[in-house]
């Protein structure tokens, strides 16, 4: 499938220039990709999304918004045909949807993106997906030295904010200084979003940061590996611009949006993901997936072993979003790597185990080859997945 990928606000961006730096080369999966900030220093120092597909929005914005979603709001929704204009120098109408990258914590993308959304879903009748982070509950705290360079206290709301944004030294999106309107702007931003986004698909920020780390520390790692469980994840219904590469069961963007479809409802999804390194078989065949095992120097039991680890581990490992797996109302298994790897029966097996465990209305499972690959990987979509208690806390503190 192709995507339009667009990055909304600092922390969008930065994950948007991520994904594009992380697509297959020979699996290309995003059609364009857009870097929309009011920040200009943000934008210049992306480096993969092209110079000419960056756009500072807000010209009345000087130093950034402060966590004043509300303002936020209204310079959305004054921009977002500004916005949209840029977007058609692209290739949205070829597109089998658009994926709009946010940082929930911020002012500047949570209150781009829920008027965005809403303006390509009446536009283009496509899907429209939302990756968001969800932000640090240690961004919400002071740090203990308040002398710390780079720290602007934030105020709490309304004039308040207004004043402090005329004053302050940055952007409000730098993940450098305390954000206590955080939560509040996430529970804000993703209540607007529900019915306009076909899913929303959450990354915790949290959950990923080592202990003591703080965000602006482990941004950049963090930031990759969402990229790697994204590019998984689209990558797999890309067409191949090798030859000989044919996969068993193939994943498209309709099986994509069967899954995501939660009808007038915005669905909430996560990702697990799981991988493994394993010798090339430089001698096997090509069409792997158990067709030709004669043909490969791959062991059967090491290639089973291969996929029950990865299903495994992204069944059972950390997801994007931690979740009950028996709440997910629909799921998906894509299971990829060298063809001779790919055994079918295993695959089969991990699909069984998946719909086991979550007990899914609907699972649907493919396959993704990649000859020239050196390790194999399961990645599961897992969808319509609430209650999700660290949402639920998050709604309750915005009271």
């Amino acid at each position: 499938m192709q995507l339009e990928v667009i990055g909304v606000g600092g922390a969008g961006c930065r994950i948007a220039d991520a994904i594009l730096a992380a697509e297959p080369a020979d699996h290309r999966f995003v059609g364009d990709a857009f870097a929309f900030d009011t920040d200009t220093d943000g934008l210049a120092a992306l480096e993969a999304i092209p110079e000419s597909n960056r756009h500072r929005y807000g010209e009345t914005i000087r130093n950034g918004l402060n966590g004043n979603l509300q303002r936020g709001f209204e310079v959305g929704d004054a921009s977002v045909d500004e916005l949209s204009r840029h977007l058609d120098d692209g290739r949205p109408l070829i597109a089998d949807a658009f994926l709009v990258v946010v940082g929930l914590g911020g002012a500047t993308g949570g209150g781009t993106a829920p008027e965005l959304v809403a303006t390509l879903r009446a536009v283009y009748d496509k899907p429209v997906y939302v990756l968001a982070t969800i932000p640090a509950e240690r961004e919400l705290e002071p740090p203990e030295d308040p002398l710390v360079e780079g720290v602007v206290p934030e105020p709490e709301s309304g004039a308040e904010a207004d004043a402090a944004a005329e004053g302050a030294d940055g952007p409000e999106d730098t993940d450098d200084h305390t954000r206590p309107l955080a939560e509040e702007n996430a529970a804000r931003t993703l209540e607007r979003l529900d019915g306009l986004a076909s899913a929303v698909l959450c990354f915790d920020n949290e959950a990923w940061l080592r202990t003591g780390e703080r965000l602006a520390e482990g941004r950049d790692r963090l930031n990759r590996d969402l990229a790697t469980r994204v590019a998984a994840f689209f990558s797999a219904g890309a067409a191949s611009e090798s030859d000989g590469e044919v996969a068993e069961t193939v994943i498209d963007a309709s099986d994509v949006a069967r899954v995501l479809d939660g009808g007038d409802e915005t669905l909430v999804a996560t990702l697990g993901y799981g991988e493994q390194e394993v010798e090339s078989d430089d001698g096997g065949s090509r069409f792997g997936l158990g067709l030709f095992s004669a043909e490969s120097s791959v062991d059967t039991a090491s290639a089973v072993s291969a996929v029950e680890t990865t299903i495994s581990k992204a069944l059972n490992g950390k997801l994007t979003l931690e979740c009950d797996r028996e709440n997910a109302d629909a799921a998906m298994v894509i299971v990829g790597g060298p063809p001779a790897w790919l055994n079918r029966k295993a695959i089969s097996d991990g699909r069984r185990t998946v719909q086991s465990r979550t007990g899914s209305r609907e699972l649907l499972g493919g396959d993704a080859p990649r000859p020239d690959g050196d390790r194999v990987f399961a990645t599961i979509l897992f969808a319509g997945v609430e209650p999700v208690e660290r949402l639920e806390a998050i709604r309750r503190t915005a009271g």
